[in-house]
């Protein structure tokens, strides 16, 4: 059984490798997505810390690792206006400067999902060694009430979250407090989700929460769409595609999936804006397996 989805895994890489060669990536902002670090679950999703601390070399080395706040406001500011919503701000904080000219120097943001202790633990260190910004969205019930994750997924404690923060390198949005699924809440729930999580972090953190991610990057429904943009300055989807730089709503932020099967080749790949049909394969699979899910 592993055999076979090894080989289903490269089948459908080298496949969105070609296809890729079909149709280039156009310039923009990648927005890596990644979960665990050496945390040990042996998933797809969980980097053993050698392959992540290379992929953050590489990163560090291209020059092209940028904060998620000062790519959000490039993107705003290139999409004709600034964003609106979280309380009135016009744009995300901190400068933004714009690519050269050259696809390769593209900005890259690494952001992580939902908040485990090996990011505390292992992936804040490789990223503070190698001056790699990111931002982790967390789900706040696990941090507040101590709820495993899925596949032992130990999560983050306030301490550890603050001393991440404390860093420099790591800041923190929103992934919903229970990490429940926007498409299918009514809206007075919702909202509850959305500014419990977004409270919690600013009282514990110390700083706002300007950024949220939709968790297993499932779209809210058109009534909660709304509750999302007037609380944040950016939300972020899937996509395995590139941010333009005209035209991009920031509040749909497309961001690329990272896994262990990726290796170095695809990785690289990845951060180079391709690997767009991976994406799309998955999401037709997650429509099955998310039709009864509710976070």
């Amino acid at each position: 059984m592993a055999d076979a989805r090894s080989l289903a895994l490269r089948t459908m890489k080298t496949l969105a490798a070609a296809g890729d060669r079909v149709r280039p990536p156009t310039p923009g902002v990648v927005v890596l997505i990644y979960h665990r670090v050496g945390g040990g679950s042996g998933t797809e999703i969980d980097l053993s810390a050698s392959a992540f601390d290379e992929q953050m070399a590489w990163l560090a080395a291209s020059g092209r690792a940028t904060s998620l706040d000062d790519a959000v406001a490039l993107l705003a500011s290139r999409s004709g206006g600034a964003s609106a919503g979280a309380g009135g701000h016009s744009s995300a904080p901190g400068a933004a400067s714009g690519p050269a000219g050259d696809p390769g120097d593209d900005p890259i943001v690494v952001t992580f999902d939902d908040g485990t202790a090996d990011l505390a633990d292992v992936a804040t260190p490789i990223l503070e060694r190698h001056g790699v910004p990111a931002t982790v969205y967390l789900a706040t019930r696990h941090v507040d009430e101590g709820v495993e994750f899925p596949d032992d997924g130990t999560p983050l404690s306030w301490a550890a979250v603050r001393e991440m923060a404390s860093t420099g390198v790591v800041t923190f949005g929103s992934h919903t407090h229970g990490h429940l699924l926007l498409d299918r809440l009514p809206p007075a729930d919702a909202a509850d989700e959305l500014d419990r999580s977004k409270a919690l972090i600013e009282q514990n953190v110390g700083a706002p929460a300007h950024h949220f991610a939709y968790p297993k990057a499932v779209a809210a429904s058109p009534e909660v769409e709304p509750l999302v943009r007037e609380r944040f300055l950016s939300a972020s989807l899937g996509g395995n595609r590139p941010n333009p730089y005209a035209g991009t709503d920031v509040h749909r932020l497309a961001r690329t999936a990272v896994q262990v099967s990726d290796g170095r080749t695809w990785f690289v790949r990845k951060a180079q804006g391709g690997m767009a049909l991976e994406d799309s394969v998955r999401r037709g699979l997650n429509r099955v397996r998310y039709r009864s899910a509710v976070g």
